[in-house]
């Protein structure tokens, strides 16, 4: 719209400029051509009449004339002695042979020029034509204009061109803003439309409304639309079924090992079957949370204002015999305020749960861990070898681990993914930063409440959780 504006702006100054400039010589040209006419007629008029019998006659002639050119009329005889005057009787008898116009119309010439009148004390547009009788100069006929009549008269012409270009702009202006409100319109459509299925909502679709092109547009994106809808649809099931597949064969597999474990074998053969059980326990874990990303765009669960300092003092009471057997010390700690957030219990506890039991797998004998829970967020904090801030955020990806994590307990690199595609699915975040004096301190943020809500639940919506 604003590009719009210019060009019409542009080209109303591109017509408009030329135009007042053509448009202040035609007038000017115009005044001078009327002035030298209206001489002409008196002068023809008046030469019948120069006796002095008929004066009355030349004053009439002179003041309807005056009011034709918006001037000043003057009738002299051949001494340049003035006989008639639109201005009145005081400059009658009086010469005004000194005159330069009045001079050259009785040598027989018309002339017309701007000059200083010293009586009047400014420019002034002198018009003098000489009246013939019997083919002889009888008198002179002068008519004087005010050069500042005339500009005025220029400027309103102007003025007057200035108001219509104004009109024309501002016309064009509504014309632009019920065209391009009709153009984007149908883009605004789309664009919304666009945005919400980079949200996850695959199923929006957009209208085919608009010009022929914008609805070949939303076509083409409905059909864009519609195959991401397909491949992600497969993408899930493929998922899901591949976890529920394997889950039955790995199943027997751990009861086979037990079997032979429980057949009494030798130390050594015994710890081999040991090892292989902790592998297969490993590989189910990872099914498990393959098949929690899979359904995670899928989960309509219902939102609720949770207490976030309840979830995690819960959440340290679900860990602390754990981290008690490892030799550390779990304690939570809350620093006041209002703790209520937006989201699902099970998704929050998920990931709080995910983030305790790495910071009690990663930190060394002896050591202490912090859960602090504050407005809006939860922080756990431990005494680990920590992440390189090069790392922070590649963690985060599905099957990564850090250098740290390479080097400590086994571990399948899906936890912190898990963790913050829940979290993410309640617009909150998941961080991780340095613990001052060394480790880890992982971050869950989450919204308070919608107003809007007034404690009604919520859905919250679709999250594409195998988006790459």
């Amino acid at each position: 719209m604003a590009a719009l504006s210019y060009v019409l702006l542009l080209a109303v100054v591109a017509f408009a400029v030329p135009l007042a400039i053509s448009l202040r010589e035609r007038v000017k040209a115009e005044v001078r051509t009327q002035a030298l006419a209206q001489a002409d007629l008196v002068a023809a008029s008046a030469a019948d009449t120069l006796r002095p019998t008929t004066r009355a006659s030349l004053l009439n002639l002179a003041r309807i004339s005056s009011v034709s050119v918006r001037g000043r009329v003057l009738i002299v005889d051949t001494r340049g002695i003035v006989l008639a005057d639109s201005a009145g009787p005081g400059e009658l008898g009086r010469s005004y042979k000194s005159r330069p116009e009045i001079q050259t119309a009785l040598r027989g010439r018309q002339v017309q020029l701007e000059r200083a009148s010293r009586t009047l004390g400014r420019q002034i547009l002198a018009t003098a034509v000489p009246i013939i009788h019997d083919r002889r100069v009888a008198g002179a006929v002068r008519v004087t204009q005010s050069v500042a009549a005339v500009n005025d008269a220029v400027r309103r012409a102007q003025l007057g061109l200035a108001l219509i270009a104004v009109i024309v702009l501002a016309l064009g202006l509504l014309a632009g803003a019920v065209i391009a409100r009709q153009i984007a319109q149908p883009l605004r459509r789309l664009e919304d439309v666009a945005r919400r299925v980079a949200n996850g909502d695959l199923d929006a679709r957009a209208p085919l409304r608009g010009s022929r092109e914008q609805q070949s547009l939303a076509a083409s994106f409905n059909e864009m639309t519609d195959r991401i809808a397909r491949l992600v649809l497969a993408q899930r099931r493929f998922v899901a079924d591949a976890s529920h597949q394997l889950r039955t064969p790995l199943t027997g597999l751990r009861l086979r090992l037990d079997g032979v474990r429980a057949m009494g074998l030798d130390p050594a053969r015994d710890a081999e079957v040991n090892a292989a059980l902790v592998e297969v326990d490993r590989l189910a874990r990872t099914v498990d949370e393959l098949l929690v990303l899979s359904r995670g765009g899928e989960r309509h669960l219902v939102g609720s204002a949770l207490d976030l300092a309840e979830l995690a003092a819960s959440a340290v009471e679900r860990w602390r015999t754990l981290a008690r057997t490892n030799g550390m010390l779990l304690r939570h700690q809350h620093t006041g305020g209002s703790s209520t957030v937006w989201a699902a219990r099970t998704d929050v506890e998920r990931a709080l749960d995910i983030l305790i039991e790495n910071a009690v797998h990663y930190s060394p004998h002896g050591s202490s861990i912090t859960v602090i829970s504050e407005p809006g967020r939860v922080e756990v904090r431990d005494r680990g070898p920590g992440i390189e801030a090069d790392e922070r955020e590649a963690v985060f990806d599905r099957f990564r681990r850090g250098r740290a994590g390479l080097a400590g307990p086994p571990g399948n690199g899906l936890g912190l993914a898990i963790a913050r595609e829940l979290i993410r699915g309640w617009g909150g975040e998941v961080t991780l930063d340095d613990r001052p004096g060394g480790g880890c301190t992982a971050i869950v943020s989450l919204p308070e409440p919608p107003e809007s809500s007034h404690g009604l639940p919520v859905v919250n919506p679709p999250v594409d959780t195998l988006a790459p």
